[in-house]
Protein backbone atom coordinates (compact mmCIF):
# COMPACT_ATOMS: atom_id res chain seq x y z
CA UNK A 1 0.00 0.00 0.00
CA UNK A 2 1.38 3.47 -0.50
CA UNK A 3 2.04 4.50 2.66
CA UNK A 4 3.10 7.59 2.10
CA UNK A 5 -0.36 8.73 0.67
CA UNK A 6 -1.92 7.95 4.10
CA UNK A 7 0.63 10.22 6.48
CA UNK A 8 -2.18 11.97 8.41
CA UNK A 9 -5.24 9.63 7.45
CA UNK A 10 -6.12 6.43 9.62
CA UNK A 11 -8.45 3.72 7.55
CA UNK A 12 -10.90 1.44 9.38
CA UNK A 13 -13.87 -0.96 8.71
CA UNK A 14 -15.40 -0.20 12.89
CA UNK A 15 -18.76 0.68 11.66
CA UNK A 16 -18.98 2.80 14.82
CA UNK A 17 -16.41 4.96 13.41
CA UNK A 18 -18.55 5.89 10.00
CA UNK A 19 -20.23 9.48 9.90
CA UNK A 20 -23.57 8.26 8.15
CA UNK A 21 -24.98 11.60 7.58
CA UNK A 22 -21.79 12.76 5.95
CA UNK A 23 -21.15 9.94 3.78
CA UNK A 24 -25.59 9.69 2.43
CA UNK A 25 -24.76 13.53 1.99
CA UNK A 26 -21.79 12.86 0.08
CA UNK A 27 -23.09 10.17 -2.02
CA UNK A 28 -26.56 11.84 -2.89
CA UNK A 29 -25.57 15.00 -3.49
CA UNK A 30 -22.32 14.58 -4.94
CA UNK A 31 -21.91 11.22 -6.44
CA UNK A 32 -23.08 10.79 -9.91
CA UNK A 33 -23.69 7.04 -9.77
CA UNK A 34 -25.57 7.80 -6.54
CA UNK A 35 -27.75 11.04 -6.74
CA UNK A 36 -30.93 11.37 -4.76
CA UNK A 37 -30.27 8.24 -2.69
CA UNK A 38 -33.03 7.50 -0.33
CA UNK A 39 -31.42 7.27 3.24
CA UNK A 40 -33.17 4.19 4.26
CA UNK A 41 -31.83 2.74 0.88
CA UNK A 42 -28.55 4.04 1.64
CA UNK A 43 -28.39 2.71 5.19
CA UNK A 44 -29.55 -0.62 3.90
CA UNK A 45 -26.46 -0.75 1.69
CA UNK A 46 -24.36 0.03 3.94
CA UNK A 47 -25.67 -2.35 7.36
CA UNK A 48 -25.08 -5.34 4.38
CA UNK A 49 -21.68 -4.78 3.45
CA UNK A 50 -18.08 -3.79 4.31
CA UNK A 51 -17.37 -0.38 4.75
CA UNK A 52 -14.26 1.71 4.78
CA UNK A 53 -13.70 4.93 6.27
CA UNK A 54 -10.63 7.29 6.03
CA UNK A 55 -9.80 9.84 8.60
CA UNK A 56 -8.27 12.75 9.31
CA UNK A 57 -5.59 11.68 12.05
CA UNK A 58 -5.34 15.12 13.89
CA UNK A 59 -9.07 16.23 13.25
CA UNK A 60 -10.53 12.94 13.51
CA UNK A 61 -13.14 13.86 10.64
CA UNK A 62 -13.65 11.29 8.05
CA UNK A 63 -12.77 12.27 4.33
CA UNK A 64 -13.02 9.38 2.17
CA UNK A 65 -15.37 6.55 2.24
CA UNK A 66 -15.76 2.95 -0.09
CA UNK A 67 -18.15 0.07 0.46
CA UNK A 68 -17.62 -3.62 -0.69
CA UNK A 69 -20.18 -6.08 -1.27
CA UNK A 70 -18.70 -9.07 -1.04
CA UNK A 71 -19.10 -12.95 0.28
CA UNK A 72 -15.52 -13.22 2.21
CA UNK A 73 -14.53 -15.74 -0.19
CA UNK A 74 -15.07 -15.83 -4.02
CA UNK A 75 -16.16 -12.33 -4.85
CA UNK A 76 -16.47 -8.45 -4.22
CA UNK A 77 -17.88 -5.99 -5.63
CA UNK A 78 -16.31 -2.27 -4.80
CA UNK A 79 -18.92 0.75 -4.90
CA UNK A 80 -19.18 3.85 -3.34
CA UNK A 81 -15.72 4.86 -3.57
CA UNK A 82 -16.02 8.68 -2.79
CA UNK A 83 -12.74 10.87 -1.59
CA UNK A 84 -14.38 14.10 0.23
CA UNK A 85 -13.35 17.49 -2.40
CA UNK A 86 -11.30 19.27 0.32
CA UNK A 87 -8.84 15.99 0.43
CA UNK A 88 -8.97 15.51 -3.20
CA UNK A 89 -5.39 15.49 -5.31
CA UNK A 90 -3.19 14.03 -2.97
CA UNK A 91 -3.47 10.35 -4.03
CA UNK A 92 -6.02 9.41 -1.55
CA UNK A 93 -8.70 7.62 -3.83
CA UNK A 94 -5.47 5.51 -5.26
CA UNK A 95 -4.31 4.30 -1.19
CA UNK A 96 -8.03 3.93 -0.24
CA UNK A 97 -8.61 1.28 -3.36
CA UNK A 98 -5.20 -0.25 -2.59
CA UNK A 99 -5.86 -0.48 1.24
CA UNK A 100 -9.58 -2.23 0.52
CA UNK A 101 -7.78 -4.89 -2.33
CA UNK A 102 -4.90 -5.20 0.28
CA UNK A 103 -7.83 -6.14 3.27
CA UNK A 104 -9.65 -8.67 0.96
CA UNK A 105 -6.70 -10.14 -0.31
CA UNK A 106 -6.20 -12.99 2.57
CA UNK A 107 -9.72 -13.95 1.24
CA UNK A 108 -8.31 -15.81 -1.64
CA UNK A 109 -11.10 -13.87 -3.83
CA UNK A 110 -11.12 -14.98 -7.27
CA UNK A 111 -12.02 -11.51 -8.43
CA UNK A 112 -12.78 -7.40 -7.38
CA UNK A 113 -15.26 -5.81 -9.48
CA UNK A 114 -16.38 -2.28 -9.98
CA UNK A 115 -17.88 -0.22 -12.23
CA UNK A 116 -16.90 3.51 -13.16
CA UNK A 117 -17.95 6.06 -15.31
CA UNK A 118 -14.19 8.47 -15.37
CA UNK A 119 -12.28 7.06 -12.82
CA UNK A 120 -10.66 4.31 -14.61
CA UNK A 121 -6.82 5.81 -14.42
CA UNK A 122 -7.21 5.65 -10.44
CA UNK A 123 -8.24 2.04 -10.79
CA UNK A 124 -5.43 0.69 -13.25
CA UNK A 125 -2.93 2.37 -11.01
CA UNK A 126 -3.73 -0.60 -8.80
CA UNK A 127 -3.99 -3.61 -11.21
CA UNK A 128 -7.85 -3.19 -12.32
CA UNK A 129 -8.35 -3.54 -16.16
CA UNK A 130 -11.52 -3.82 -18.60
CA UNK A 131 -13.47 -7.19 -18.86
CA UNK A 132 -11.46 -10.01 -20.79
CA UNK A 133 -14.52 -11.60 -22.37
CA UNK A 134 -17.37 -8.29 -21.77
CA UNK A 135 -19.99 -11.08 -23.51
CA UNK A 136 -19.79 -13.61 -20.75
CA UNK A 137 -21.37 -10.95 -18.33
CA UNK A 138 -24.92 -9.98 -17.73
CA UNK A 139 -26.86 -8.40 -15.59
CA UNK A 140 -30.40 -7.92 -14.44
CA UNK A 141 -31.67 -4.91 -13.96
CA UNK A 142 -34.52 -4.92 -11.62
CA UNK A 143 -35.20 -1.42 -11.69
CA UNK A 144 -34.15 0.24 -14.93
CA UNK A 145 -32.19 3.53 -14.41
CA UNK A 146 -32.72 3.96 -18.11
CA UNK A 147 -29.70 4.73 -20.31
CA UNK A 148 -26.46 4.66 -18.30
CA UNK A 149 -24.18 7.47 -20.22
CA UNK A 150 -20.55 6.11 -20.11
Amino acid sequence: MNDHALDGYHLSTDPVRLDADLVHRWLSTDAYWALDRPRDLHDRAVAGSLNFGLYDTESGRQVAYARVVTDHATFAWLCDVYVCRDHRGKGLGTALVEAVADHLTPCGLTRITLATKDAHGVYEKIGFRGLVAPKQWMTLGLVDPGPINL
